[in-house]
C-alpha cells in the first residue's frame, strides 16, 4: 500500500514538474522568437545578446523535461538508491550554461565598451528593441515567480535551478532596457549605457550560476546534511520510546531526497517482531520529514 502511494506521489511531481516546465517553455519560445525579430529590426546588438540569452532558457526548459523523466525512475539493478542524481545533474548542466552566457555577456559588453573607448560608434537601437526588452523584463519576472512558487512546492532542484534562469534572464533584460533606453534618448554619446548595463547584470548572473553549482557539487562529492538538519534526525529517533544511543548516521542528498542511516539499540529482550516494528515507524516518521522518496536505512543491536 504504501509503495503504491509512493509512485503515486512521484507520478504526480512528475506531472507538475513538466507542466511548470512547458509553460516556461513556451514562454521562452515566443520571447526568444520576438526578441530576434526586435534585434533584427531594432537594429540592436544588446537585444540580439538577449535573444541568445532566452535561447539558452529555452534549452534549458528541454534539459530539465528529459532529466526529470529519468530521476523519477524507481530504483533498479544498477541504481539502489534510485535516480535522483540525474536531477542534480540537470541542476548542474543549467548551472554551467549560466556561468557561459554571463561570462559571454562579459564579453561583449566590455568589447564594445573598449572599441568605443578607442573612437568607433556604437549603433543607434530602434523603439522596437526597446520595447521587447520591457515585455522581457515583466513577463520573465512572472514566470520566475510562477516557477520558483511551483519549484518549492514539488521539492524540485532544478525546476527552482530554472526559475533562477528566468529571473537571470528578467535582469538581463532590465540592463538591455537601460542599455538601450540610454541610447535612445541621450544620444551617441550615451549608447556605451548599453554595453556598461550589460557587464553588471553578467557578474549577477554569474554569482547566480555559482550558486546553483555549488550544492551540486557537494551532493555529487557525498557530502553530509547540515549537522542542523542531523542533529534534528536523533531528536527524532530519540523520540521514540525504548530507543537509545543513535550513532554510525550517514546522511547525503539524492537529488531533491535524502538517505539516511542509521544504529540504534533496543533492549535485546523485546520481541524481534517489537524491534521491527518501531523500526519501522522511525523510517515512517523520517520519510514524513524528508519526503517519501527518501532511503532510510535503520539498523537495530541490542541494549547492552
Amino acid at each position: 500500500m504504501m509503495e503504491q502511494a509512493l509512485d503515486k506521489q512521484n507520478t504526480e511531481r512528475e506531472k507538475g514538474i513538466y507542466r511548470v516546465t512547458v509553460v516556461g517553455s513556451i514562454v521562452n519560445f515566443l520571447l526568444l522568437v520576438f526578441k530576434f525579430f526586435a534585434a533584427f529590426f531594432g537594429h540592436s546588438a544588446a537585444m540580439l545578446a538577449d535573444a541568445v540569452h532566452s535561447l539558452s532558457d529555452f534549452v534549458t526548459d528541454i534539459i530539465v523535461i528529459v532529466f526529470v523523466r529519468i530521476s523519477a525512475k524507481p530504483e533498479d539493478e544498477s541504481h539502489d538508491y534510485g535516480h535522483g542524481k540525474y536531477e542534480t545533474l540537470a541542476t548542474a548542466i543549467i548551472g554551467i550554461l549560466l556561468l557561459f552566457v554571463g561570462f559571454g555577456i562579459l564579453w561583449s559588453g566590455a568589447s564594445s565598451i573598449y572599441r568605443f573607448l578607442q573612437g568607433d560608434s556604437l549603433q543607434e537601437p530602434g523603439i522596437l528593441a526597446l520595447a521587447a526588452a520591457l515585455i522581457s523584463i515583466v513577463s520573465k519576472e512572472v514566470l520566475y515567480r510562477y516557477t520558483v512558487f511551483k519549484g518549492k512546492k514539488l521539492n524540485s532542484q532544478a525546476v527552482i535551478a530554472n526559475a533562477w534562469h528566468h529571473r537571470s534572464d528578467a535582469l538581463s533584460s532590465i540592463g538591455t532596457a537601460i542599455g538601450i533606453g540610454g541610447a535612445i534618448l541621450l544620444g551617441p554619446h550615451w549608447r556605451v549605457l548599453d554595453p556598461i548595463a550589460a557587464v553588471v547584470v553578467s557578474f549577477f548572473i554569474m554569482k547566480v550560476s555559482i550558486r546553483l553549482l555549488i550544492p551540486c557539487v557537494d551532493e555529487l562529492l557525498e557530502k553530509s546534511l547540515p549537522a542542523e538538519v542531523e542533529d534534528k534526525i536523533q531528536e527524532t529517533i530519540l523520540s521514540f520510546p525504548g530507543v537509545s544511543s543513535p550513532h554510525h548516521l550517514r546522511t547525503r542528498r539524492i537529488g531533491s531526497y535524502c538517505a539516511i542511516e542509521v544504529h540504534v539499540r533496543m533492549d535485546g529482550k523485546i520481541p524481534l517482531e517489537e524491534a521491527h516494528r518501531t523500526a519501522t515507524e522511525i523510517e515512517n516518521k523520517l520519510k514524513e520529514m524528508f519526503g517519501r522518496g527518501t532511503h532510510v536505512g535503520i539498523h537495530v543491536e541490542p541494549l547492552k
